[in-house]
């Protein structure tokens, strides 16, 4: 009865709205009462879900993309990236989706991705005779790959949730490559669609002019290396490196490219603020939720029913990756990799799989849902930028869904995309 309690609570409340926060939470309390353990538990637990020392660097990384953003950076990167490959067929689509490469490596936040590069892109689309579905659709699938690259927020999460065991380094390096695959299948997707459509062809600005705008963006791409460099290399930990992220944007934006006004540097600072609040308020009553999980032997009769339905690992992580792609349709990323990752990482370790390979399977599998109705965050951002109804959007992106779920299926069944750099550097 405490299973149906706390689940079918949960699956209540978000059916009529409630925030997911407060769905964790209220869940946790109802069931904790009912198997008669003090309400006071939920609040330890939710207390002891921030209180990780690792999670400092999700604040200082947000705070870092949001001065990232308003600092003329993603400009910048735009600019770069046309002049890269604006030259291909589709050429402003080709270029949405490399500046979401750069930029993913500065943010790593999937709606900052959307925001900033979609705000440049979609109405330069838009003029161009590009169709608005086209644009939007690249612009929100293409800030998928924000979620697989350093400093991805998401990677920390996950390794917290996974009993903080999980090297955060390896994680990062991991990534990177299933991250460029993405990209690449969604530049031969866009380049399809742009030929069936007959969009146009950009011009190549020449060696000397690519020269010049590479200049131009170099302070912020250094940003880059010293994000990865610093974590991989051990000279400091992810969240001092957040923290040295933050210290370095304000100098660039401040002192290199004197962008960053007071009005909008306080407008970074709220915006973190307010990002930072939603993120750990729903990490810490996803942690009382998980925990109440691990009381109740959640995960172990899970991985008892994956052995009852098969003992193939290829069957089992077919099972897996349909299960998280139908809950990342309803909630968000974030509390979803706090409740999930210790139901599912037990079943995948039971077959066989390396903790670091089954972290980019989830979280490219929970950035797709990122994109997908109804509760498609990135979905939203990408058409309120574009002023597109989700409607028209949904009618064209399949496309770009098959790109993204082909390399999902990809990445899950070649171990070695995710696993040969981090062996690597190791």
């Amino acid at each position: 009865m405490e299973h149906w309690i706390l689940f079918g609570t949960f699956a209540g409340l978000l059916l009529i709205g409630t925030p997911v926060a407060f769905c964790l939470g209220i869940a946790s309390i109802a069931t904790v009462m009912y198997i008669g353990l003090p309400p006071l538990v939920v609040f330890q637990r939710l207390n002891s879900g921030v209180s990780v020392y690792a999670l400092m660097a999700i604040p200082f990384f947000i705070y870092a993309g949001e001065l990232m953003v308003r600092g003329d950076i993603a400009r910048r990167l735009v600019a770069l990236a046309g002049a890269l490959v604006g030259h291909l067929r589709g050429g402003l689509g080709q270029v949405n989706i490399v500046a979401s490469c750069l930029f993913g490596g500065i943010s790593g936040s999937a709606a900052a991705d959307a925001s900033a590069i979609g705000g440049l892109m979609v109405p330069q689309m838009k003029e161009r005779g590009y169709g608005a579905d086209y644009a939007v659709n690249i612009t929100v699938v293409s800030s998928i790959i924000a979620l697989m690259l350093p400093p991805s927020h998401n990677l920390i999460i996950y390794s917290i949730a996974g009993g903080g065991r999980i090297s955060i380094a390896d994680l990062f390096a991991a990534g990177i490559i299933p991250g460029m695959l993405l990209a690449l299948s969604l530049m031969v997707t866009a380049w399809v669609v742009a030929k069936r459509r007959g969009y146009p062809v950009g011009t190549f600005p020449g060696l000397q002019m690519l020269g010049v705008i590479f200049v131009s963006a170099l302070p912020g791409l250094v940003l880059i290396g010293i994000i990865f460099g610093g974590v991989r290399s051990g000279v400091f930990t992810a969240s001092e490196s957040s923290c040295i992220a933050v210290v370095y944007a304000i100098f660039i934006t401040v002192l290199v490219y004197r962008s960053l006004s007071w009005q909008a540097f306080v407008a970074a600072t709220l915006g973190a603020v307010r990002t930072t609040a939603m993120v750990l308020l729903v990490i810490g009553c996803a942690a009382s939720f998980g925990w109440l999980m691990a009381y109740l032997q959640v995960p172990t009769a899970i991985v008892l029913f994956m052995q009852t339905v098969s003992d193939n690992p290829i069957i089992v992580l077919l099972l897996i990756n349909i299960m998280l792609l139908f809950l990342g349709t309803f909630m968000d990323m974030s509390p979803l990799i706090v409740i999930t990752t210790p139901i599912f990482l037990p079943v995948a370790m039971a077959f066989g799989i390396d903790p670091v390979h089954f972290g980019i399977i989830m979280i490219l599998n929970l950035g797709i849902g990122l994109c997908t109705p109804p509760v498609g965050a990135v979905l939203f951002v990408g058409c309120a930028v574009g002023k597109v109804p989700i409607g028209t959007v949904l009618r064209t992106i399949w496309p770009f869904y098959g790109a993204a779920v082909a390399t999902l299926m990809l990445v899950t069944y070649v171990p070695a995309l995710s696993l040969w750099l981090p062996s690597l550097f190791r």
